[in-house]
């Protein structure tokens, strides 16, 4: 189905860390493939979002969704700062 690829490599999201954006009320899938050496996880505190530790080699999905428009944050908890990104959620 739709939905945004994540790829955890490097402790960083696809390279970049991108901007994730998604509407207000509208679930977006997120699909997590996990080609580092060590575990990550994504956790958007806003929302309640944690996917737990991914491992090295494993995929995962979660949905994110809000019910207002607003500027979140996403991130790895063992490496906030260099592994994060913004979820940009428009109305």
């Amino acid at each position: 189905g739709e939905g945004v690829l994540l790829l955890m490599k490097d402790n960083k999201f696809n390279v970049t860390n991108p901007d994730i954006i998604v509407k207000v009320n509208q679930p977006l899938k997120i699909n997590f493939a996990n080609q580092d050496f060590r575990k990550h996880d994504f956790i958007v505190d806003e929302l309640n979002v944690n996917t737990g530790f991914i491992s090295s080699g494993q995929d995962f999905s979660t949905i994110i969704a809000s019910d207002k428009a607003g500027v979140l944050r996403y991130y790895c908890s063992i490496h906030p700062g260099i592994m994060e990104g913004k979820i940009i959620v428009k109305n």
